[in-house]
């Protein structure tokens, strides 16, 4: 008989001590098939060789008492009864039960080689205990080696890395760098965009309920180029005239930039129409400006077919920001540009205490390391495509899906009550959200209404794991 402490068997969930036991090949004759409250029979987990630490810290209520205490109540969670996460490997995270949950949104798309990758970790620890931080006006290893790493997989002359501390960091860099370079101040970004939180950033992103009514100047709005819900449909070249007209009667013909995520992700998972940058890059250049790709959920292989989200709509931008997967949850950012742009920076003195820290700078040289040992690219290629078919699938099946689109890990499910008028199934997906952590698989949700699934897990996510969250997705929608 296998003996758990008290403890343990205290912060283990039934399940989980029959996994334990499994795994040990010892026979439990009371397992069961597990079955929900309507009694339908529910989609089993894939097998994983990994028995979570026992949790003795502070549960879920007193945590949620002192956050609404101490923390900014700007601060939302996901879920009528929040998670009390405490520990994670891999694709999967554990609750303050021992539970075992499915990740499938990596952090908010930032988990990009798996949680607590053991590479990644060793690379930090090592760093940490010979040197945790100076700056950069002293010399180290770390960070050269990181931003020749980082500039390898860059086309063209985007050679020239300055490192952040996050996403909104990098687009505020980026815009000013393109008004100093350029001399212009007008910016052009694209509707249903969300490119930061800071006041500069607030003005490029366009989803209201991500803007406060502050000053927000000298920032238009194209029309999104959205396949499933745009005006022009799938064509590009449609969508690019605007860009075109908002130069013409918007600005005073000159403009300092064009700023687009190539697959807007707080929108929703929307992939840009087919042959839209292309046009757009040659308008905004045409009015002396210049072009940034925001690919701080869109890049280091994530889509599969392409290392860079720009490469998908084959164009070379003159700037591009990025930040969540590249520090695998460490808060790193950077832009990278060419080294005449990066020059105007050295009208002034500008300077970040925290960009390039030594730590960060390994773990992050440690992340775009065992994204290219590991063929993660490649695996999302594989594993992205498998799971957009088991999706459309389901579209096939279930009215209430309107769309699914993306690509490699970064998929969106549109949800609507009527596939011909799209009005956003806003309840259903709701619900649909709660049951589907329930059953224990964790997504996103996004689109200006909130009716879009955002899936996009930790690049290690594999195609058990996507039959699982089909499994459960199907499960729940047929529960409606």
């Amino acid at each position: 008989m296998l003996k758990i402490g008290k403890r343990v068997a205290d912060n283990l969930s039934r399940r989980r001590i029959n996994e334990i036991v499994s795994s040990r090949g010892i026979a439990i004759s009371a397992a069961a098939e597990k079955k929900d409250s309507h009694g339908f029979s529910l989609p089993q987990m894939p097998p994983f060789d990994y028995i979570p630490q026992p949790y003795d810290g502070p549960l879920l209520e007193e945590i949620l008492q002192k956050r609404k205490q101490y923390l900014c109540p700007s601060m939302f969670y996901f879920y009528e009864k929040p998670l009390n996460i405490v520990e994670g490997k891999m694709q999967y995270l554990f609750d303050e039960n021992g539970r075992r949950y499915l990740d499938a949104f990596g952090g908010i798309v930032t988990v990009s080689c798996g949680h607590c990758h053991p590479d990644v970790i060793d690379a930090i620890v090592k760093q940490t205990k010979l040197l945790q931080h100076t700056t950069t006006i002293y010399l180290h290893h770390a960070i050269v080696e990181f931003a020749e790493a980082l500039a390898e997989k860059f086309p063209g002359n985007l050679k020239a890395v300055f490192f952040t501390n996050s996403g909104t960091e990098s687009n505020e860099l980026a815009t000013m760098m393109a008004r100093l370079y350029t001399g212009n101040h007008d910016m052009i970004s694209v509707r249903n965009s969300y490119h930061g939180s800071s006041a500069l950033t607030m003005g490029m992103t366009a989803q209201s309920k991500w803007k406060y009514n502050v000053a927000q100047s000298g920032v238009h709005h194209a029309i999104n180029p959205h396949p499933y819900r745009g005006v022009f449909g799938s064509d590009g070249a449609k969508y690019a005239n605007d860009v075109q007209d908002l130069i013409d009667f918007g600005t005073s013909g000159r403009v300092a930039g064009f700023i687009a995520e190539p697959i807007q992700g707080v929108g929703g998972a929307v992939e840009m129409a087919p042959g839209y940058l292309q046009p757009v890059y040659e308008s905004v250049r045409k009015a002396g400006g210049v072009c940034i790709s925001d690919e701080v959920q869109t890049g280091f292989g994530r889509l599969g077919s392409h290392y860079w989200g720009f490469e998908t709509q084959n164009v070379i931008p003159d700037i591009v920001t990025m930040a969540k997967g590249i520090g695998n949850g460490l808060p790193l950012g950077a832009v990278v540009t060419t080294p005449e742009i990066a020059k105007v920076l050295t009208q002034r003195s500008h300077f970040n205490t925290f960009g390039g820290n030594p730590v960060c700078s390994a773990g992050g040289h440690a992340v775009l390391k065992v994204l290219e040992k590991e063929k993660r690219q490649e695996h999302c290629a594989a594993v992205g495509a498998h799971l957009i078919n088991r999706l459309r699938e389901l579209q096939e099946k279930y009215e209430v899906i309107g769309d699914v689109r993306g690509r490699g890990l970064m998929i969106g499910v549109e949800m609507v009550t009527d596939r011909t008028s799209k009005t956003p199934a806003q309840v259903e997906t709701a619900v649909i959200f709660e049951k589907m952590k329930d059953m224990g698989v964790l997504v996103g949700k996004g689109g200006m209404y909130g009716n879009v699934f955002r899936i996009k897990p930790p690049m290690c996510f594999t195609k058990e794991d996507s039959d699982f969250l089909v499994d459960v997705m199907d499960l729940a929608l047929s529960q409606l």
